[in-house]
């Protein structure tokens, strides 16, 4: 467990913030802020909204749990940079690969990660890839603007709806098969977690049912994953690839499919995933015998390491001048 004298001494949980997973978030920060808490951290929760956010001038760290625009993208953590921050999480430039499904799948083709066939339209153009398909809208977070289409009749509404979070769209091969996430620690892959929606789809309804109710939604999750130990460190090890080709350093969340043959194909990555009570990562760390309050203060460690060592590289090239 890591000690109270290694926290910064005044910490800003950011949440909320102006994106479709305002909610999500909301409810993370108050997760995140309730650990640091119990780890003898002073903690302030700030409801982020716009850009022009306010912290109190002692402030030491800024814990983000913004999910996907503004909190994901690079957006808040340019504004912490220009602003003195130390913050939680990746850089600005892996922040914005990551989170671009199209720049994600460019990063995967070029360092060799196993991902669908895919292609980039623009909206009113046709898919060329054959049905079935995932229509997605490439600069979202949390299955927003993500539809499956099996039928021929569908496809028009699904560039639609897609269309109305940008033109450009990303059209990716469905593969059927056991939905999976890794979530990665620095180095460290954590155990793999299956998910069984209840209704055929992670969607936003099925990861947080408590969000909406009366949608019905859940998932069954299976952590550790029923996948033999070869296969296991197979999909690990494709997974903890695809976090680095990103540029990743401190922790994500990388979603997968396990093909009906048993190919593991790599879909996305998650940034600043869900800690929720129902989310995933802690639930997977848990697995790992990592409690929820040192996930968060590990979280902490990593990024703190991952700037210093922005820090150094910097002096580096200072030095060369």
């Amino acid at each position: 467990m890591i000690g109270r004298e290694e926290l910064p001494t005044k910490i800003a949980v950011l949440m909320g913030g102006p994106g479709s997973e305002r909610e999500v978030s909301l409810a993370t920060g108050r997760g995140v802020s309730n650990a640091l808490r119990s780890l003898g951290a002073d903690v302030v929760e700030i409801d982020v909204r716009s850009e022009q956010f306010q912290l109190p001038d002692d402030i030491e760290l800024a814990f983000n749990t913004i999910h996907g625009t503004f909190g994901e993208d690079g957006q808040l953590q340019k504004v912490l940079e220009h602003r003195g921050i130390a913050y939680t999480g990746d850089g600005v430039n892996a922040s914005e690969i990551a989170f671009d499904k199209i720049r994600t799948k460019q990063k995967f083709q070029e360092h060799g990660i196993t991902t669908p066939p895919w292609e980039i339209i623009q909206s009113g153009q046709r898919p060329t890839i054959p049905l079935p398909i995932v229509v997605k809208a490439p600069r979202q977070g949390s299955t927003v603007g993500v539809i499956i289409v099996k039928n021929e009749s569908e496809i028009d509404s699904a560039i639609n709806e897609a269309a109305h979070y940008g033109r450009e769209l990303l059209i990716e091969k469905f593969v059927s098969g056991r939905e999976l996430t890794i979530g990665i620690l620095g180095d460290q892959p954590l155990p793999i977690l299956e998910i069984i929606p209840k209704g055929g789809f992670y969607d936003f309804n099925n990861k947080y049912p408590f969000l909406n109710p009366q949608a019905g939604g859940g998932a069954e999750h299976v952590c550790p994953a029923e996948i033999d130990s070869q296969k296991t460190k197979e999909i690990q090890e494709l997974a903890l690839r695809a976090f680095r080709a990103t540029g990743l350093q401190v922790y994500a969340r990388v979603d997968a499919i396990l093909s009906e043959n048993g190919q593991p194909f790599i879909l996305e990555i998650n940034t600043i995933p869900g800690m929720t009570e129902a989310s995933l990562l802690p639930e997977a760390a848990a697995a790992a015998g990592i409690e929820y309050a040192e996930l968060c203060a590990r979280i902490i460690a990593l990024s703190r390491l991952r700037q210093g060592h922005g820090r150094q590289a910097r002096a580096g090239m200072d030095g060369k001048k």
